[in-house]
């Protein structure tokens, strides 16, 4: 079976499908934003691994010292995401690719992996009731119902950094943090410009582009972050319905 899965590598990123649900024949903006993002980490270690197939199934992992994520931890690598959708269900491919990454960590001396869950699950984030299954724990937790998934191989524990748990900014207007990991953030954020300048809403929409902005983020972070009144609401993807109620509210 693992026959079946490839690497991306410098060599044939730019012609791999990458097992976005975006269904196109022609070169799609967010696509190709996240196809530079990956490539410009490929040297830093980050893995992509995908079922050989034009499916979305995938896992995708980096040394938690180059994730752009604000959490931190010794030797640890950073699960972004393992995805498995549609009629690929049911075959197993979830468990191969985590078993995979387990043992790549393992082979490279790392002391564990660790994942961003939720005390309920959420959209866009990974499966924790099936990381948990592998031996994954809660190590982190933050006010807003956020988790720090870990499975430790030798006792020691990530953490968010203590910004990422202040959860609060002194800016009042719509704020939101993205970067290019996800191929629908281009769309998102034209949609919600738009919106903002018709309707007359403030709106500071800000790109994370640095590794260093990402540990420094005032909030967990899984390529999109949502602030509102000073408060943090969440790392889903906003839609136009999703922020008239939250400007609503």
């Amino acid at each position: 079976m693992d026959a079946e899965f490839i690497n991306l590598t410098p060599e044939n990123i730019a012609t791999e499908h990458l097992c976005c649900i975006i269904r196109s024949r022609k070169p799609h903006p967010g696509v190709e934003a996240k196809r530079q993002w990956l490539a410009d980490r490929l040297g830093e270690g980050h893995v992509f691994r995908k079922l050989d197939a034009k499916a979305t199934v995938f896992i995708e992992y980096a040394p938690l010292e180059t994730a752009w994520v604000p959490i931190v931890g010794d030797n640890y690598v950073y699960l972004y995401c393992l995805w498995v959708t549609g009629a690929c269900k049911g075959h197993g491919y979830g468990k191969q690719l985590l078993e995979y990454c387990i043992a790549d960590a393992r082979q490279k001396g790392k002391s564990g992996i660790c994942m961003l869950g939720s005390k309920r699950q959420k959209n866009w984030l990974s499966n924790q009731a099936f990381a948990k299954k592998h031996g994954f724990e809660v190590v982190d937790t933050t006010d807003s119902g956020y988790e720090l998934l870990a499975l430790s191989f030798d006792g020691t524990e990530p953490q968010f950094t203590q910004n990422a748990k202040r959860e609060r900014i002194e800016n009042q207007d719509l704020t939101i943090y993205y970067d290019m990991q996800c191929p629908f953030v281009p769309q998102y954020v034209e949609s919600i410009r738009q919106y903002c300048k018709e309707n007359g809403v403030a709106v500071a929409l800000i790109q994370v582009d640095t590794l260093q902005k990402a540990k420094e983020l005032p909030c967990v972070f899984n390529n999109w972050a949502t602030f509102y009144r000073g408060e943090f609401e969440s790392v889903n993807l906003l839609a136009i319905d999703q922020l008239k109620k939250l400007i609503e509210k």
